[in-house]
């Protein structure tokens, strides 16, 4: 490392290594975990977060500005989950301090690093000190205290690295629920894992790893029998670029990027299209990718280019055009425009259904463990065809990424029903009323409904735990409500029953029980039987819901 200057090419190494590092200890930041059951996912959505920005940035630029402007669009578009969107923040924050800057020196980055607190604090409407938003202000304002006329770059970054690790430390003496769990703040810790990979990359200490969890299914590749010599193309393909304007083919100045989305909008559906410099990326489904190549190779030359046939994507799914989960396909001919579109997250294929019943045009896959990007919502926004879009994110860890997604969405409004459980999306969307025509009133009048709605869910514990006096063994059952746990069993049925107990559910008119992946049949027959036979007043309906991590979800209203 430079003692007294860092450029572009010594900033991506950073992040690469910061990259790298992390994802190397993601497991442990997730197991640093408050509530003990297996939903730890801050460290998969800041590590897809930073390589997400990592991936984008060139190798030789030497220009910081660029670098930096670069890795903060990658994460911005690939931010996930409150702890990625905050760190997307960070990067936003660094980025707009290196404006101007083809190198940095200490104090330059250390005001970049001070342009990161702000940007980061701004994006959470109420921040609360314990968590990663304190250890990172921490780090930036002791590294820049220690500054003088001897500091190196070195120096710096090990004063930082020091705080980090003490603020991450104290952490627990500023939340309770921390303290109590016995753990540090899982953001923090990721922070701590970030700094201390990016010095490796600087010394060259790293090496590019191969990814090893990648998702189910693609180490073997698609199903070819899935199309077969008398299949016929119905879906079409999902097509994805990146394109190089070139000088050699057109006016990089003049090029028109809204011709060629009414271009790509004339020969298929879902489109996401947007330019950085002199790189245009392309996504649409389209019968034709042939010709759509051919039209924006006109353009330029391709860097990346993907196509794959649809129907091997649907997994054989008949009704796969109207529910992709994943990339928000749906043919426009499918319903005319509408004042509102419907986009739900959701996870487990029966409460998919269940969404798309009580009226959701695009249900993105994601929940807890698997929290969507913001470019998932951005595409999801784009397979719409409404004056209006509304979204429920069912999960309080994905509002700030849907907020994010909406800010930067401008082809119609979008606005947010603040949905923290799926519990609460449920209940909105069944009782939406679309002929409201203000729909600022729509969201209204829809969050004002939320507070009568209860969510309980039971869950396996992953540890021993001590919560809110109630004794958690590992391997046993707990029932809880948001971060209060009501009570523990060794049965997943028995723990649904006395939960629904402590919460009073025969005072509802309604029990909705939605059992998850592990559960069979017989039992989730059981637990209705017996939350039937309880509560006789009330109506249970019961729904095979298909979710990880939940035994059993119970919705009362």
């Amino acid at each position: 490392m430079d003692e007294k200057t860092i450029n572009g090419v010594t900033f991506a190494r950073m992040l690469r290594g910061g990259a790298q590092n992390l994802r190397a200890n993601r497991n442990v930041v997730n197991a640093l975990n408050v509530f003990p059951v297996p939903d730890g996912d801050t460290g998969d959505n800041m590590c897809l977060t930073l390589e997400a920005g990592a991936s984008r940035i060139p190798t030789t630029e030497e220009d910081i500005e660029d670098v930096a402007k670069q890795a903060a669009k990658g994460m911005m578009l690939g931010a996930r989950g409150n702890s990625g969107v905050i760190l997307s923040r960070i990067f936003a924050g660094i980025s707009n301090g290196f404006q101007g800057h083809v190198t940095a020196g200490i104090r330059e980055v250390a005001d970049a690093l001070a342009q990161g607190v702000s940007e980061a604090y701004a994006a959470v409407s109420n921040p609360v000190e314990g968590t990663m938003l304190t250890v990172y202000r921490d780090a930036v304002e002791y590294a820049r205290s220690k500054i003088n006329e001897d500091s190196t770059l070195e120096g710096f970054a090990t004063d930082m690295i020091a705080e980090l690790k003490n603020s991450l430390e104290r952490t627990p003496s500023l939340l309770d629920v921390l303290r109590e769990a016995g753990v540090v703040d899982s953001g923090g810790a990721g922070l701590v894992y970030i700094a201390e990979g990016a010095i490796a990359g600087v010394n060259g200490d790293f090496e590019e790893a191969p990814r090893t969890d990648e998702p189910a299914g693609t180490a073997s590749g698609p199903d070819l029998s899935l199309f077969t010599e008398d299949s016929v193309l119905t879906y079409g393909y999902c097509t994805e670029f990146l394109l190089r304007l070139t000088h050699a083919k057109t006016d990089i100045d003049a090029f028109d990027l809204e011709e060629v989305r009414k271009y790509l909008e004339a020969q298929g559906d879902s489109v996401v299209l947007f330019r950085d410099g002199t790189i245009v990326k392309a996504h649409v489904h389209t019968k034709n990718p042939g010709a759509v190549l051919e039209h924006c190779q006109q353009y330029g030359e391709f860097l990346t280019l993907k196509i794959e046939n649809m129907t091997l994507q649907h997994s054989g799914n008949e009704h796969a055009a109207e529910q992709n989960v994943t990339e928000g396909y749906k043919p426009k001919s499918l319903k005319p425009r509408t004042r509102y579109g419907i986009v739900t997250v959701s996870s487990g294929e029966g409460i998919n259904r269940t969404f798309r019943e009580l009226g959701a045009d695009v249900c993105i896959e994601g929940g807890q463990c698997m929290n969507p990007s913001v470019e998932d919502f951005l595409k999801a926004f784009d397979a719409i065809d409404s004056d209006n879009i509304i979204v429920f994110p069912n999960n309080s860890n994905i509002i700030l990424t849907a907020q994010q997604a909406c800010a930067m969405y401008d082809r119609v409004a979008v606005r947010i029903v603040p949905t923290r459980t799926i519990g609460e999306g449920y209940s909105a969307i069944s009782m939406l009323d679309t002929a409201i025509e203000d729909p600022d009133e729509l969201v209204k009048v829809s969050t004002e409904g939320l507070e009568g709605v209860v969510t309980g869910q039971v869950s396996k514990a992953v540890r021993d735990t001590v919560m809110g006096g109630v004794e958690v063994k590992e391997g046993s059952y707990i029932g809880f409500v948001d971060d209060v746990i009501y009570n523990c069993e060794s049965d997943p049925v028995d723990a649904l029953c006395g939960l629904a107990e402590n919460l009073k559910a025969g005072d509802y008119g309604v029990i909705l029980l939605i059992s998850g992946s592990s559960v069979t049949a017989d039992r989730a027959r059981e637990a209705e039987s017996r939350l039937s036979s309880t509560y006789g007043r009330s109506e249970v309906i019961l729904i095979d819901g298909g979710q990880a991590v939940y035994d059993f979800i119970m919705v009362l209203e």
